[in-house]
């Protein structure tokens, strides 16, 4: 009976994670009407960090000092929160959050490609390459040949949020380092070292004291912090001990529909036809890839 709490209450989790990072997108859309993406996502990572820190304190938790570890979450920062935050930032100056939502739920495809070609410790099924070409079909559809035609700044801002997704690919393979910390001790260390990263980007490139953020702006830095980085890290790093890089993943295909609830509802955001298209080839091909496979007697 334990163990089907035990089940249950990792799914639960993963809901959990993946509503907050599906509405992580409609929270940066938001954001950068008036914060710059560097500010926002720096903003975002030093937030987070204090706040992951403060609740190591309370719990008498203190984060390792030793270098080998502290150099793992530099790696994990880079991969999982400075690099793909701030292209994914950028990128929705122009892309729709319930699009970048889409683009962005390719993790586990990429995931599975960089274990299949470097670690090799994923088994290559039919399975599986089915849910490789038709997740690549499906972003190929949602990029459209309008994209491709004639608005290059919104084909760039597409291929920015991919690239981001296979940073977040690679990171899952690499955040199985850390088993046997706290969950919450490589999230407040890759959010403290984001912050150190993106810091002095922010002061130089936009000057922070300039600028003039709007009032929903503001709430919407506070609640990507607070719930879809600080709170969701924490659920994140605890999801890789128990569920593994893979299973971690599969909240990719939770998320898509959750975030492009997110946006429509509340941004009042519409798809095309060959996205909504693209967003029926990327679903299944998200599940294929994630899946559980039967064990052989």
């Amino acid at each position: 009976m334990s163990g089907s709490t035990n089940t249950a209450r990792e799914l639960m989790l993963l809901l959990a994670l993946s509503t907050l990072w599906g509405a992580a997108y409609s929270f940066i859309r938001v954001g950068v009407e008036t914060i710059p993406p560097i500010t926002l996502i720096a903003s975002r990572t030093l937030l987070a960090g204090l706040l992951l820190l403060a609740v190591l304190r309370l719990r008498g938790v203190s984060l390792p000092m030793d270098r080998a570890t502290w150099r793992r979450f530099l790696i994990q920062a880079v991969l999982n929160s400075a690099l793909p935050f701030t292209l994914i930032a950028w990128a929705e100056q122009t892309t729709e959050a319930s699009l970048a939502v889409i683009l962005n739920s390719m993790t586990p495809i990429f995931a599975f490609l960089l274990t299949a070609l470097i670690t090799r410790h994923e088994r290559v099924t039919a399975r599986k390459l089915f849910g490789v070409a038709a997740g690549l079909a499906g972003v190929c559809l949602i990029i459209g040949m309008d994209a491709l035609g004639g608005v290059g700044r919104e084909l760039w801002a597409q291929l920015a949020i991919i690239v981001a997704t296979l940073c977040y690919g690679a990171a899952a393979i690499t955040g199985k380092g850390f088993k046997g910390l706290d969950p919450m001790v490589p999230a407040a260390g890759s959010m403290v070292c984001g912050a150190a990263i993106l810091i002095p980007l922010s002061l130089i490139v936009d000057r922070p004291w300039t600028l003039a953020p709007s009032t929903d702006s503001v709430l919407a830095l506070l609640g990507l912090s607070v719930f879809s980085t600080a709170l969701a890290f924490a659920i994140y790093f605890r999801l890789i001990q128990t569920l593994g890089s893979v299973g971690t993943t599969a909240q990719a295909y939770l998320r898509v529909p959750i975030g492009v609830a997110i946006g429509v509802i509340f941004l009042g955001e519409h798809l095309s036809t060959t996205a909504w298209i693209g967003f029926a080839c990327v679903v299944p091909g998200v599940m294929a890839m994630t899946w559980p496979e039967r064990k052989r007697g």
